[in-house]
C-alpha cells in the first residue's frame, strides 16, 4: 500500500511558518496585502476566493477584494490592474479565472507587474521560470514540488510523465521537474497511446480534470502518483483524476483528493504574497 502524501498537514505547517514570517514583517511596519479581482458571478470562483480570504486572515495578510460586473470592458479591467500596480499598499495581485469570454485573460495577465504577480502567470514570470531565475511559480505546480521535497522524493534521472499541458499547471510543472533533473514527458488530448507513456513513469502527475481517468493498469509498480484533478460526482463528492482505491495498492506514494494538492495551492499563494512583500521592501533586491 502506498504512503499517502498529506497535503493538508503540509499546508498547515507552511501556513504556520508564514504567520511567523508575517508577524516579523509587521514589526518592521511592512503589512503584506493581497488584492483579488473577480469578474462575474462564477460559483466555483466564489468558493476559491472565499478560501483565499480565509487563509489571508489566518496568516495575517491584509486582503482587498474587487468584485466586478461581467459587463466590464477590457480597458476598465486593465485600468484597475494599473491602479493596483501603482499602489504602494498592495503587494500581490490575483485575477481569479475564468473571466467572461469577451475579455482577454492573457492581456489582463500581461498588464500585472511581475513584482506583484503572485499567481506566476505573467509572461515575465513564465520566462524567468523557464531559464531558471528566481520568480513567482504558479501556485499549484509550486505546491506539487513542495510535496515532492517534503517526502524526499528524488527526481534526478527519473521519468516524470505529466498528463495535461495547461498554462496553469502542466507547462510550469515541466520547468519545475527539469530543474530537479528529471526526464519529462507531457501527454495531452492529442497524444497517442497514453498508457504506453504512463506505464513507464517513475512519477506520474495527472492534471486533466477527468474523474478516475488514471486506472491501476496505467501505473508502473511503485510509481509516485500526484493527482491534481478536482472533479465532482453527481452526488457532489470530490474525486480526482486517479482511481485512488485501485492505484493506491500499486503506487509507492499517492496524493488523495481532497486533502492532497488542493490545500497546497492556497498555501503557496500565501507564500508568494509574503515573498512579494519582502522583495518589494528589500532595497537590495534585484528581483
Amino acid at each position: 500500500m502506498a504512503t499517502i502524501i498529506d497535503g493538508k498537514a503540509l499546508a498547515k505547517k507552511i501556513r504556520e511558518n508564514l504567520k511567523i514570517e508575517c508577524d516579523k514583517l509587521k514589526k518592521k511596519n511592512i503589512n503584506p496585502k493581497l488584492a483579488v479581482i473577480m469578474v462575474g458571478d462564477n460559483p466555483a470562483s466564489k468558493v476559491y476566493v472565499r478560501n483565499k480570504s480565509k487563509a489571508c486572515k489566518e496568516i495575517g495578510i491584509e486582503y482587498e477584494e474587487y468584485l466586478l460586473e461581467d459587463t466590464i470592458t477590457q480597458q476598465e479591467l486593465n485600468e484597475l490592474i494599473k491602479k493596483l500596480n501603482d499602489s504602494k499598499e498592495i503587494n500581490g495581485i490575483l485575477l481569479q479565472s475564468p473571466i467572461p469570454s469577451h475579455l482577454n485573460i492573457n492581456q489582463a495577465f500581461k498588464s500585472i507587474t511581475y513584482r506583484k504577480d503572485v499567481d506566476g502567470f505573467t509572461p515575465s514570470s513564465v520566462g524567468k521560470l523557464a531559464i531558471g531565475e528566481d520568480t513567482f511559480i504558479s501556485c499549484t505546480p509550486h505546491g506539487v514540488m513542495k510535496m515532492i521535497d517534503e517526502y524526499n522524493i528524488d527526481l534526478t534521472g527519473k521519468d516524470v510523465v505529466i498528463l495535461g499541458r495547461s498554462n496553469i499547471v502542466g507547462k510550469p510543472l515541466i520547468q519545475c521537474c527539469l530543474q530537479k533533473n528529471a526526464t519529462v514527458t507531457v501527454c495531452h488530448s492529442k497524444t497517442k497511446n497514453i498508457k504506453e507513456h504512463t506505464k513507464r513513469a517513475d512519477i506520474l502527475i495527472s492534471a486533466i480534470g477527468q474523474a478516475k481517468f488514471v486506472t491501476a493498469d496505467m501505473v508502473k509498480e511503485n510509481a509516485v502518483v500526484i493527482d491534481v484533478g478536482i472533479n465532482r460526482t453527481e452526488e457532489g463528492k470530490l474525486i480526482g483524476d486517479v482511481d485512488f482505491e485501485q492505484v493506491e495498492k500499486k503506487a509507492s506514494y499517492i496524493t488523495p483528493v481532497p486533502g492532497g494538492v488542493g490545500p497546497m495551492t492556497i498555501a503557496m499563494l500565501m507564500n508568494n504574497v509574503i515573498k512579494a512583500a519582502k522583495e518589494q521592501n528589500d532595497k537590495n533586491s534585484t528581483f
